[in-house]
């Protein structure tokens, strides 16, 4: 399912490369810049990690984190320090930080380690998803149908694979907007309608069986259906 990532970094161009990063390897982001802002958005949106620096404007990581442990959030928490000092790693850890980062760091690193932490408390699943003849392969990033392969962005990407993992179910517009995109999601917004479409041309068309369905007025729904008319 499609992860989403809150970056609270106060170095603008520090989050910006994050951000960009997790952002071309499918990841739904959002970024902020202070702890307030950081603490108040994790309370109130599911995030799956939250990228936290340890030296915040307003305060820091470490009080951060211990606050959204004492409000049940349960994300998994990497903070991030240019400092290497033990003793400040220990309390972080355990105010309930699930993992540590000194800067400077390679982005690959930062990467692996939210991709273990992601892991962490879940079965092994196979690496590719199937719904009849589409298949979609997690660790690739590919799409097939049939013997075609089907180049997608990283957003339809992103939309496919949600869809897939939700098959046969009617998954509001509201539903896929809060999976797939970030904060910044206008829920009046007919992106999700374009990007639905671009993604029916590169999997649906040219293909006897359609396998994105529009439910009118409750939103799309993924899989085989027996005997429905192609929609346009």
């Amino acid at each position: 399912m499609p992860v989403r990532v809150l970056i609270v970094e106060d170095n603008p161009k520090m989050a910006g490369a994050i951000e960009t990063g997790l952002v071309e390897h499918g990841f739904a982001v959002d970024v902020c810049h202070t702890g307030f802002d950081g603490e108040e958005l994790a309370a109130s949106n599911p995030y799956d990690v939250i990228v936290l620096d340890l030296m915040l404007p307003d305060r820091d990581g470490v009080e951060v984190c211990r606050n959204l442990r004492r409000r049940k959030v349960t994300s998994s928490i990497v903070m991030l320090t240019a400092l290497a000092d033990t003793e400040q790693k220990v309390e972080g850890l355990d105010a309930g930080a699930d993992d540590y980062l000194t800067k400077p760091f390679e982005f690959d690193e930062l990467l692996a380690r939210i991709r273990a932490l992601l892991r962490r408390g879940q079965a092994t699943e196979s690496r590719r998803l199937k719904c009849a003849d589409l298949e979609l392969d997690l660790y690739s990033r590919v799409a097939t149908r049939s013997d075609r392969t089907c180049e997608l962005s990283n957003k339809e990407f992103a939309l496919l694979e949600y869809l897939m993992r939700n098959e046969n179910r009617v998954l509001s517009r509201a539903q896929i907007g809060e999976k797939v995109w970030d904060m910044n999601f206008e829920s009046s917004s007919n992106v999700i309608d374009v990007y639905i479409s671009s993604l029916r041309k590169k999997v649906d068309r040219g293909f006897d069986q359609d396998l994105i369905h529009t439910i009118k007025g409750a939103g799309y729904r993924f899989g085989v259906v027996e005997r429905t008319p192609r929609e346009v």
